[in-house]
């Protein structure tokens, strides 16, 4: 017995009498610390230190150089006589994409290349897509000029130089864009509903509408979340879709929110009143994120 009891002792991996053995297994539960620690510190610095310092300076009276005496919301004040009627309406995408997808999901002939060509504005920057949608839409190259010469004289399509409308040429190229990818959403979604459910109400005598508006749509509720998020990231970073297109003119009738604290900040010498419009677009995004991050995690236990 006590030999079987040595033999177990020394075969145990806690009681291993190499010198070397407890050194290598501490280096080994640490090394995976030790590689994460620099990216870690640098995230917890860089991002979350920086929002934090963007917190405190929308409290300041901040001009060109940061000032650190607090002026309380003087910023958020001001910035509020602004509001963000310029955001692009993600409505029109989701439908836009959601309709597309289902029209897709009938198994028509030639999906396989209608979907690239739905997909390949995505696959542009918006750089690309502004410069093509103002020479599109610019009344002396574009769809006015081309129609002149064609005969039709009486047509005038000049948004893109009109204070009231010109937004509208910022939502149509945004729309034309991501409305691509937020159809690929949808109809990875629609491809995932089982077809037992759909042909069991088919059976109950449920329509197509009420088979749509009852069953398939509400199935599709994470995908309008994920959808709306990717919308409202591609709206807060479609600064340079604007100054491609209308330079946020004229008279900055075509800011987004992106446009307008890079204008105040680093144009006007208005740091405050930037730091605040960037705290607002965070809180906006934030809405959207824990919302759907508390329903995700919620479910999951289930």
């Amino acid at each position: 017995m006590s030999i079987v009891a040595e033999t177990s002792i020394t075969l145990t991996p806690e009681h291993d009498a190499r010198p070397g053995a407890s050194v290598r297994s501490r280096l080994q539960d640490a090394l995976p610390k030790l590689v994460l620690a620099p990216s870690f510190a640098a995230t917890i610095v860089f991002v979350y230190g920086f929002i934090l310092w963007t917190i405190y300076l929308s409290f300041t009276n901040s001009k060109t150089f940061p000032s650190y005496a607090i002026t309380g919301p003087r910023a958020y004040q001001r910035l509020w006589r602004w509001t963000f009627e310029s955001d692009p309406p993600s409505s029109i995408c989701l439908a836009l994409g959601l309709f597309l997808a289902i029209l897709l999901d009938q198994k028509i002939r030639g999906e396989g290349m209608l979907r690239p060509i739905y997909l390949y504005p995505m696959a542009l920057s918006f750089i690309v897509t502004g410069v093509a949608w103002k020479w599109f839409l610019d009344p002396g190259l574009g769809l006015e000029q081309t129609l002149h010469q064609w005969g039709w004289t009486s047509f005038h399509f000049d948004w893109i130089k009109n204070k009231d409308f010109v937004i509208y040429t910022v939502v149509i190229a945004g729309v034309w864009q991501a409305s691509g990818f937020i159809m690929a959403m949808f109809l990875a979604g629609l491809r995932g509903i089982d077809g037992e459910i759909l042909k069991a109400a088919q059976i109950d005598g449920a329509t197509t509408f009420q088979l749509y508006r009852r069953i398939v749509i509400p199935l599709l509720r994470p995908i309008f979340l994920s959808a709306l998020i990717v919308l409202a990231h591609l709206a807060i970073k479609s600064y340079d879709l604007v100054v491609a297109l209308t330079s946020g003119g004229p008279g900055g009738s075509a800011w987004l929110p992106s446009n307008f604290m890079y204008e105040y900040t680093f144009k006007r010498n208005e740091m405050a009143v930037g730091s605040a419009s960037a705290v607002i677009m965070l809180m906006t995004i934030t809405a959207i994120i824990v919302p759907y991050l508390y329903s995700e995690l919620r479910e999951k236990p289930r």
